[in-house]
């Protein structure tokens, strides 16, 4: 009689699957990073060519194909009750209309680099409305972040002039509109909490992302319409596409599938990521320029992040 080794290797391969599935979710979440690190730099390239609004509507009727197509090949599709309906053109409008118009707005002013380093105060803004709102606890040491992260945020939009401020200066106009981006972020990600709970991530982005499309739509065609879009030159077609495929399609993809496997904590740790790639891009495509107080600034604004939401 042969000794029993099927646990032993079932558990083998249960392991050998388990950490293979882990690889997998990190690359999945380093790619989703990459690709957004590198939408502000698409984004600028586009700006060149055509307005905001072309830029947004674009990249999501882009962004609702693929993630039109992941639903379906993975069976995720069905209607939304009538209740539900309200609840995702709310979402829609506030995480794609209103959020991308601010954001590929303010690009024509600020940075690449400032603007990856304001996005990542959003967790702080999270922090501040779940006090402020949802009664959440505040620690003494979550409350230091916010100030620290504060002070972060002025260095990098006065490129270490903060004198500027007793002058009634605060960055470019577009450096404001980032910001408001950023609190309009923390709001949405509030509100999809619930979604998020009831449907597929995947699932509940698609609904999102079709009617925050439908929006821009409306802007679209009574403002530049189809015409505009013949101005796209290679470079710009090249970003479009990029913020599209890559940063309104596959990256969010790749980040839900990530958060199904890996703790939250170690998933979010891959955003700190998110403007150092976007200074390195940005140094080489658009030729911007690696200040020390942009460094500085947004190494505060990190650590402020991070003092926020660790355990």
């Amino acid at each position: 009689m042969q000794p029993n080794h099927q646990p032993q290797e079932a558990s083998r391969y249960s392991a050998r699957y388990g950490s293979s599935r882990k690889t997998i979710a990190i690359l999945e979440a380093i790619c989703a990073v990459i690709f957004w690190g590198g939408s502000f730099i698409a984004t600028k390239v586009a700006l060149r060519d055509v307005s905001p609004v072309t830029v947004v509507w674009l990249r999501f009727a882009i962004g609702v194909a693929i993630l039109g197509m992941a639903v379906r090949l993975r069976r995720q599709i069905s209607v939304p009750a009538g209740r539900d309906i309200g609840y995702f053109a709310l979402l829609g409008f506030l995480g794609i209309t209103f959020h991308q118009w601010l954001q590929s707005t303010g690009l024509k002013t600020a940075q690449a680099t400032t603007t990856a380093w304001i996005v990542a105060t959003t967790p702080i803004f999270i922090a501040a409305l779940g006090w402020l709102v949802l009664k959440e606890r505040l620690r003494w040491v979550q409350a230091s972040g916010i100030l620290l992260a504060a002070i972060g945020v002025l260095m990098v939009v006065t490129r270490g002039d903060l004198t500027s401020l007793s002058a009634g200066r605060f960055g470019t106009e577009g450096d404001f509109l980032v910001l408001v981006s950023a609190l309009n972020w923390a709001v949405f990600s509030i509100l999809s909490r619930r979604g998020l709970r009831k449907f597929p991530a995947t699932q509940m982005m698609l609904f999102v992302m079709g009617f925050g499309w439908l929006f821009t739509s409306l802007l679209f065609f009574a403002g530049p319409g189809l015409r505009e879009i013949t101005r796209l030159s290679l470079p710009g077609w090249l970003g479009v596409g990029f913020l599209g495929i890559f940063c309104s399609g596959l990256a969010y993809i790749f980040w839900y599938d990530a958060l199904q496997v890996l703790p939250v904590a170690q998933a979010g740790a891959f955003v700190y990521l998110e403007p150092f790639i976007t200074l390195v891009v940005a140094a080489v495509v658009l030729g911007e320029i690696v200040t020390l107080a942009s460094l500085v600034g947004g190494g505060v604004i990190l650590l402020g992040v991070w003092m926020v939401q660790r355990s």
